[in-house]
C-alpha cells in the first residue's frame, strides 16, 4: 500500500497541530526568574532561614527582644524576615512601634492576614481577617508619614520550591533598592 506525499504531509501536519494543542494546553506550575545579583545583604530572621538561590545573602537568627533595639537593628541588618511560625507573636502590640520606627523593611512570610495585624495595636494575628490576597510574603516600611507595603505572590499561585525561591529573589531586589535610597 502506497501513501501519497499529500496524505503523508496531512498526517504529519495533523500530528504537529495535535502536539501543539496538547503541549500548549499544559499550564506551567513554575517559572524561572532572574537571580538577585546585587550587593550582599544581611537579613535578620526570626524563625528558620529559607532556602534561596543566592549566595550573596546572609541570614542571621535574631529574637523578638533584639528587634526592640531599632537603632542597632537598622545598623546591622538590611531587612528582617519573620517566618510563618512566628507571625502570631510578631503581631503583639508592643512590636508595632518597632515596625513603624525602623529604617529597614520587615517582611512577614506566609502571612494570610497581610500587614494589618503588625501595624494596628488593637489587632491580634488570630483575630485579624483573612485577606485572601494570594501573597506569599508581605513587606512594610514606614517612610515619613506613609507606610510603604509590598506583596509577593507565587507564579500561578503554585506553592513549589522554584516559585518560592523566585519570590525571595524579588524581595532581595526590593531590599537593595531601599538600601540604595538611604
Amino acid at each position: 500500500m502506497k501513501i501519497s506525499k499529500q496524505k503523508l504531509y496531512i498526517k504529519y501536519f495533523s500530528f504537529f497541530i495535535f502536539a501543539l494543542v496538547v503541549l500548549g494546553g499544559c499550564e506551567s506550575e513554575s517559572v524561572n526568574t532572574p537571580l538577585y545579583e546585587g550587593e550582599s545583604l544581611t537579613i535578620g530572621i526570626i524563625g528558620n532561614a529559607p532556602k534561596v538561590r543566592e549566595e550573596n545573602i546572609v541570614f542571621k537568627k535574631i529574637t523578638f527582644k533584639e528587634i526592640e533595639n531599632v537603632k542597632r537593628l537598622s545598623a546591622e541588618y538590611d531587612g528582617v524576615f519573620i517566618m510563618k511560625e512566628n507571625l502570631s507573636e510578631a503581631a503583639n502590640s508592643k512590636y508595632v512601634k518597632v515596625y513603624l520606627n525602623s529604617s529597614i523593611p520587615f517582611f512577614f512570610i506566609e502571612s494570610s492576614k497581610s500587614y494589618m495585624p503588625f501595624i494596628n495595636e488593637k489587632l491580634s494575628y488570630e483575630n485579624s481577617p483573612e485577606t485572601h490576597s494570594d501573597n506569599y510574603a508581605t513587606g512594610i516600611l514606614k517612610s515619613g508619614d506613609k507606610i510603604k507595603t509590598w506583596g509577593y505572590g507565587l507564579f500561578n499561585d503554585k506553592v513549589n520550591e522554584t516559585n518560592i525561591k523566585a519570590a525571595y529573589s524579588r524581595i532581595f531586589s526590593t531590599i537593595e533598592s531601599i538600601k540604595a535610597k538611604k
